[in-house]
């Protein structure tokens, strides 16, 4: 057994990565500890990140760092931040489960690189009306907040 594939088989725990701009809308009303609570029923949260752009008010960064997420803000896009650091994270061996919250489709490569690397993946819509077919369909999982947390 190579070395990569030992350290895969003891990997554990979920890769939680969070589209703040596409799922932090008030027109969605999620709540963080929502979407900290579905990631953590797949297993212990290994990575937890919520990906903001440089016009973020501190308040929202605050109440990110205060539910436990590490905040990363970007002066360019979101998307492809998160999509890189998802896909690392994968190639790294340190997750067995990728979580995604987002509508936005730009995340299905990551969750295919994913699948294909033996990582579950699931696609966290922020409600119904921001469902991204294309991200449900390529995760192992969809879910929506509004159908799933009650």
């Amino acid at each position: 057994m190579d070395l990569l594939s030992r350290f895969r088989d003891e990997s554990e725990g979920v890769g939680l990565y969070v589209d703040g701009p596409n799922v932090l809308r008030s027109e969605f009303d999620v709540d963080l500890d929502d979407v900290r609570t579905i990631a953590e029923s797949y297993g212990p949260l290994t990575v937890t990140r919520l990906y903001l752009d440089e016009n973020a008010s501190p308040g929202l960064i605050q109440a990110g760092e205060a539910r436990g997420f590490e905040v990363v803000t970007t002066s360019g896009d979101v998307d492809v931040r998160l999509a890189v650091d998802a896909t690392e994270t994968v190639a790294s061996g340190r997750i067995e489960t990728l979580v995604v919250a987002s509508r936005d489709t730009d995340f299905k490569p990551a969750l295919e690189v994913a699948a294909r690397n033996g990582v579950r993946t699931v696609a966290l819509a922020p409600g119904e009306h921001g469902k991204s077919d294309a991200l449900q369909n390529a995760a192992h999982d969809g879910l929506s907040l509004s159908a799933d947390v009650e």
